[in-house]
């Protein structure tokens, strides 16, 4: 009988030790979960993913401006996808397309021909997608939900006011234009205006569309100058086309020609250095300064905080008598 109850005692014990090592198992009620182990996974924070699409990506303005806005962008930890449509409507209209099915949320747009966009524009919107025009306006703004630019047609006309003062006696001039580029077409205008009250005249001679590219224009400027050979003077859209004119003007030695471009880029500030340059300014913008407020505007636009639907930045004349003020080796 001892034995049998000793043995009873050794079963129970053994009950017992098991009992007490044993984890988790069983119904709920007999193991509480603790809350570690319940916890919801965490909220992923709201990410974005932006597009960029300048004009050229060739052309040092667009680098930069694509730069600045890519800094900004990234910063905070979003993606930044760019394309370059390389100076062609049609490509830029397949690489939006390319973009609103990659779901970009928002857009950088620099359009290569201001109305040709349009179809576009429409396509982003019915994406969902918010457009912030950059640079230079399309055609249709009322799709735009900003729209961050310089003062184009202050450019155009501060390089006239200059040009009064460098040819009192006027003179035969010839302009490198865009048709296509809306900023372009404000700067022509505005130099036009400053020269068109000049008490001795200038006549525009020759006048050629460029399509925003050095090549057109270097093609265009040297048969100007062959033809023209007295103009005093080459109003430019663009830094790169003022350089094609330079070019152009050398091969031709025409060693009285004065060439203005807008922009402020680094190629003409070097020419301002030279003491018999023939560049006489340029109208500087700055696209780090518009890469950055473009930037802000866009993710105060997805963030449904306040924001300034058109922003115009200020330009000035940089001339041989100010640009060691601004440096030759960037972008101010």
């Amino acid at each position: 009988m001892r034995r049998r109850m000793l043995w009873a005692l050794v079963v129970m014990l053994v009950c017992i030790f098991i009992a007490a090592c044993k984890k988790n198992v069983g119904t709920p009620e007999d193991n509480a979960v603790t809350e570690e182990s319940e916890d919801e996974p965490l909220e992923e924070e709201d990410t974005y993913v932006f597009g960029f699409m300048g004009i050229d990506m060739e052309n040092p303005y667009f680098i930069t401006l694509e730069s600045a806005i890519r800094e900004q962008v990234e910063k905070e930890g979003y993606t930044l996808l760019t394309k370059d449509p390389q100076s062609d409507p049609e490509l830029q209209k397949a690489q939006i397309q390319e973009l609103i099915d990659e779901g970009i949320d928002a857009i950088f747009l620099c359009p290569v021909d201001w109305e040709e966009v349009t179809e576009s524009l429409e396509a982003l919107k019915e994406a969902d997608v918010k457009i912030i025009n950059v640079d230079t306006q399309v055609k249709e703004m009322d799709y735009v939900d900003a729209y961050i630019g310089s003062d184009n047609h202050e450019a155009g006309y501060i390089c006239g006011e200059d040009l009064l003062v460098r040819c009192p006696e006027g003179g035969r001039i010839a302009i490198l234009e865009c048709p296509t580029q809306n900023s372009i077409n404000e700067r022509i205008t505005g130099f036009e205006e400053a020269i068109a009250g000049a008490e001795k005249g200038f006549e525009v001679v020759a006048r050629a569309d460029t399509n925003g590219e050095f090549e057109k224009a270097l093609e265009a400027a040297k048969t100007i100058v062959q033809e023209h050979p007295n103009i005093v003077a080459i109003m430019c859209g663009n830094d790169q086309l003022a350089v094609a004119a330079k070019t152009a003007v050398n091969l031709a030695d025409l060693k009285e020609v004065i060439i203005y471009g807008v922009d402020g880029s680094p190629d003409i500030k070097k020419e301002l250095k030279k003491a018999d340059g023939q560049i006489a300014g340029t109208a500087a913008q700055s696209p780090i300064g518009l890469g950055k407020t473009a930037a802000k505007v866009a993710m105060d636009i997805l963030e449904n905080k306040e924001f300034e639907r058109e922003t115009y930045e200020e330009v000035f004349m940089i001339d041989q008598s100010n640009v060691d003020m601004y440096g030759v080796d960037g972008w101010q």
